[in-house]
């Protein structure tokens, strides 16, 4: 397993200096760890720690998902064993030459997968060095050994964001999306995160779901692929999903009966793709086919984390909103009760926010006198603003 010194700086939270388990952005547009800028805000501190901006009253923690699938393969796709380091030009002239035995290139694959796993200067060098063609011809090899040992130096190649165009237009994509079908498992999960990593450039996502069969492939991995499979590909499908038109392409694929059936099953990466697909007409429409996903969505809001009770929220914020008979099954499947109980958790304020909108959906009056049984004036106070603005009322 990496050593914390083996890793990037970019996974270490800038508070604690620790590999971020839970990887938040903050609106001044920097990651730290949940666990850390939350007891930074709760010590009473409304600035960046970094910029020395301030920050709202109430600061929003935007997950990111990337970066956290990023940190959780990386100690999978390097070996554990040490290695004497070579230099790194000694090792691609080894991958690039004809003559090098088929041993040598497993052993400079293995070298520099370990050498840019933590070292950024050695992946830009790397790639100006030309051998991303020579590592993509071993990606596109017969050989499965040579395949599993170059997709993750493919994948620490792609974490710079430098590299993250280069990449596409040298071609990545399409054999990328050729390992998502026909890969071994560990393979299958590693392409997934590479599509993950690249997809964090805004013009990569549109690329991405424009390639044949990329969208279609990730769906497909929901279906087939085992538990890291299925997350991976969920990740993937949120980090290209925030572009509109893939939206719309893993609706046609057919993505959101396996979604609905996988969040059913535990997996909440699940219900977050859900939450991008329902903000177009067509995801609202094909959830309404699926027999159940009222179901689906309560018992998200019934055991879910805090980051699943959210999409699920919003997911039902939207479906009521669209729908009179959703709504009128989701009261049927109490979830009117649940959301009269997140309103009621006192730290939970993105999701008092989120339960209060959800509410309004079911009987307004009703909620409007049930927020005077709130615990303090202030709470009650920042209710009925949250019921008139959504209303379009003078708070």
């Amino acid at each position: 397993m990496a050593t914390q010194t083996q890793l990037p700086d970019d996974f270490k939270c800038p508070i604690s200096l620790e590999v971020m388990s839970d990887p938040v952005i903050l609106s001044s547009g920097h990651t730290f760890d949940r666990a850390s800028i939350q007891r930074w805000l709760d010590s009473g501190h409304r600035t960046c720690p970094i910029t020395k901006l301030p920050l709202p009253e109430h600061p929003c923690l935007i997950p990111n998902h990337a970066l956290r699938s990023l940190i959780s393969n990386y100690t999978l796709v390097t070996p554990s064993k040490s290695q004497p380091c070579s230099h790194p030009q000694t090792l691609v002239s080894a991958l690039t030459s004809p003559s090098s035995a088929i041993g040598t290139k497993l052993d400079s694959l293995t070298l520099l997968a370990r050498l840019t796993k933590r070292d950024s200067s050695a992946r830009r060098k790397l790639t100006e060095s030309g051998a991303v063609p020579a590592v993509l011809k071993f990606i596109d090899s017969e050989d499965p050994v040579l395949q599993e040992k170059a997709l993750p130096l493919l994948l620490n190649l792609s974490l710079d964001d430098d590299n993250k165009v280069g990449l596409v237009a040298e071609g990545v994509i399409n054999r990328v999306v050729k390992i998502l079908s026909v890969g071994s498992p560990d393979c299958r999960a590693i392409a997934a995160t590479v599509i993950t990593s690249l997809a964090v450039v805004e013009v990569n996502k549109a690329t991405i779901g424009e390639y044949p069969d990329a969208i279609r492939a990730l769906v497909g991995l929901l279906i087939a692929g085992k538990g890291r499979e299925k997350k991976e590909a969920a990740t993937a499908l949120y980090a290209i999903c925030s572009y509109a038109d893939n939206r719309r392409r893993a609706i046609e694929c057919g993505a959101v009966p396996i979604l609905i059936g996988l969040s059913e099953s535990g997996l909440e990466r699940a219900m977050e793709v859900l939450g991008l697909l329902v903000k177009c007409k067509e995801g609202r429409e094909e959830m309404m086919k699926v027999n159940g996903c009222v179901k689906v969505v309560a018992e998200v809001l019934r055991k879910g984390s805090s980051r699943g009770v959210q999409y699920g929220l919003f997911t039902l914020n939207c479906l009521c909103n669209y729908s009179e008979s959703f709504c009128l099954e989701a009261r049927n499947e109490g979830v009117l009760e649940i959301c009269m109980g997140l309103v009621e958790e006192e730290n939970e304020k993105i999701k008092r926010r989120d339960a209060v909108i959800a509410l309004l959906e079911f009987d307004v009056d009703k909620q409007m006198c049930w927020l005077n049984r709130w615990r303090s004036p202030q709470q009650q106070t920042e209710g009925e603003v949250i019921v008139k603005q959504s209303f379009g009322m003078e708070a």
